[in-house]
């Protein structure tokens, strides 16, 4: 007596349990990845309507002190960039000179705090003008 199978086994592999998996790993890590912030200087940003293109990797910041801090590369690893290197006016304009001659092309974000005397802002844009230096006023949107 000769048994048959109730039914055929298909010679196919169903990929949608697979495709399940992945888009809810995908789910996973875009929910839990953490977004990367400026470093950990406290700057209250003016507001402004205006965008740039330009995505800048060297940041100089102007806190509520006057202080000046830079992070020379934004894309370094995170543990090395964790917070700002203070600099002076001097050392700042050195380090931004051997950014230019790395990479003519690059431009450099400055973030100063709302409450910082206008003056010292605009050295700071004056002393980016003077070298040739590509220097983009970094502020935040205004809620409409």
């Amino acid at each position: 007596m000769a048994l048959k199978k109730p039914f055929q086994t298909l010679d196919t592999f169903s990929m949608s349990s697979m495709t399940d998996v992945i888009f809810l790993l995908l789910i996973f890590f875009m929910v839990t990845s953490t977004l990367i912030f400026p470093a950990a200087i406290d700057v209250n940003l003016p507001q402004s309507s205006e965008q740039t293109s330009l995505k800048p990797i060297t940041e100089v910041y102007i806190d509520a002190e006057s202080k000046l801090y830079l992070v020379a590369d934004r894309n370094d690893s995170i543990e090395e960039n964790s917070t700002a290197r203070p600099v002076t006016r001097d050392e700042l304009l050195a380090d931004l000179l051997l950014i230019q001659q790395q990479d003519s092309l690059r431009a450099v974000a400055l973030y100063a705090d709302s409450t910082v005397a206008y003056a010292r802002v605009i050295e700071v844009l004056d002393l980016a003008a003077r070298n040739n230096l590509r220097l983009v006023l970094a502020t935040r949107s205004s809620q409409k």
